[in-house]
């Protein structure tokens, strides 16, 4: 992919994901990241294996043609995985989406997004830009989630601008 649009997509997208490892790992144990306090209706695991099946489904399945079958009930009704698989499957989105926008092109980018949504058609680097904006949406939630559990304003550095392509480069 040669498009500066597609490629600052993926350094946002893969950023965030190396993010929202950096999130979970910040957690004190496993069992926090699952808690729902009263006025939360997602764990932090949940949305984590949903921003994951989320992304792996969109773009590796429907762009790059990886073999992978999301269950979204799965994602939200999962209990009690380990802060260490959560971080494997984060790795294998990550592998998966380094892999898939190195195989989507200028032309895919311009054209329909593949499937149908939810009885529309969008551009594919819309629907791009839409999944990015997601993603980080649900880690700001993780972000917001873990330090209402733990009492801690320490950042973990979420959002970190030195992990763009700095202009030109």
């Amino acid at each position: 992919m040669a498009s500066a649009t597609g490629n600052a997509i993926k350094t946002v997208m893969l950023r965030e994901l190396r993010a929202l490892d950096r999130e979970l790992a910040a957690y004190p144990d496993d069992k926090s990241i699952w808690l729902t306090p009263p006025g939360i209706s997602n764990s932090a695991g949940n949305l984590a294996l949903h921003m994951a099946g989320n992304l792996r489904h969109f773009i590796g399945f429907a762009l790059a043609g990886t073999a992978y079958k999301r269950d979204r009930d799965a994602e939200f009704a999962t209990r009690d995985m380990s802060r260490a698989d959560l971080s494997s499957i984060i790795a294998t989105t990550i592998d998966e989406l380094d892999n898939a926008f190195a195989k989507i092109t200028d032309a895919e980018l311009a054209a329909d997004y593949p499937l149908p949504l939810f009885d529309n058609r969008y551009k594919t680097e819309d629907w791009l830009i839409h999944l990015a904006v997601h993603l980080s949406y649900h880690l700001g939630q993780i972000d917001y989630h873990r330090r209402l559990l733990t009492g801690s304003a320490e950042t973990v550095n979420t959002v970190n601008p030195r992990e763009l392509n700095p202009a030109g480069r």
